[in-house]
């Protein structure tokens, strides 16, 4: 799986704007009525997603790699487990965590950052957050967070947006770790369209991708963020 993740990361590469490698991690846990996930808001004052809810991660660092050289199997995973620790103060192993998706935005994002997500039930210990990068943290359910960003109490980022929309499906902590076991890892790169409802974020299964026209018939694959609630269309 490695091989074929690098493969795709490679061709969705661009010499005049490049990725930079990243990693998050979803912490769930079951909660009285639901299955419930870890939330961080980001600082308003920094240069990236300011003020974005968020899953707790970021940059992959040099000395995240192993001392033999550049590893990116395992680089992400040591950068997943310590931003865990860094901005939410919760301890991790590596083992614990369970690849769930890759993301990269579109070639005319300001930073393109090729994500790596990882699922891991959440370790036992209050969430302390940096008040640095993190400013605030909550559990919410998926199905509540999605709410919030309706209604415009909480702003998140497409990658977040989908991931809160999967995890919706899923009941408990269990329930999503066998099913993410089973089907391994989702790829999405992104590319934006326009429609006449607002910009969408649109995938390699959309009819639209490569075109960008948002009217052609066939299959849709695409988030589109208009005003009010934004709106999945995949068929």
């Amino acid at each position: 799986m490695a091989s074929r993740i690098e493969d795709w990361i490679d061709s969705h590469e661009s010499a005049e704007n490049p990725l930079v490698p990243a990693a998050t991690v979803l912490f769930l846990r079951d909660g009285s009525q639901s299955l419930e996930i870890l939330m961080t808001r980001r600082n308003s004052k920094l240069s990236f997603a300011e003020g974005m809810w968020v899953f707790p991660g970021g940059k992959v660092d040099p000395e995240d790699h192993p001392a033999s050289g550049p590893d990116m199997t395992r680089a992400p995973l040591t950068a997943a487990v310590r931003e865990a620790k860094e901005e939410a103060d919760l301890d991790i192993d590596e083992s614990d965590l369970l690849y769930y998706s890759h993301w990269v935005p579109p070639v005319q994002a300001p930073k393109r950052f090729s994500t790596w997500f990882y699922v891991a039930r959440a370790p036992d210990g209050e969430v302390t957050v940096d008040n640095g990068e993190i400013t605030a943290h909550a559990w919410w359910s998926p199905t509540e967070a999605l709410l919030r960003a309706a209604d415009r109490r909480i702003e998140v980022l497409p990658p977040t947006w989908m991931s809160l929309h999967d995890l919706a499906d899923f009941g408990t902590v269990d329930e999503v770790m066998a099913a993410v076991t089973q089907r391994g890892p989702l790829t999405y790169a992104t590319r934006v369209m326009r429609t006449p409802d607002g910009p969408a974020a649109s995938w390699e299964s959309d009819a639209g991708y490569l075109t960008g026209d948002h009217a052609v018939a066939g299959a849709r694959h695409r988030l589109v963020m208009c005003d009010g609630p934004w709106r999945l269309e995949r068929t």
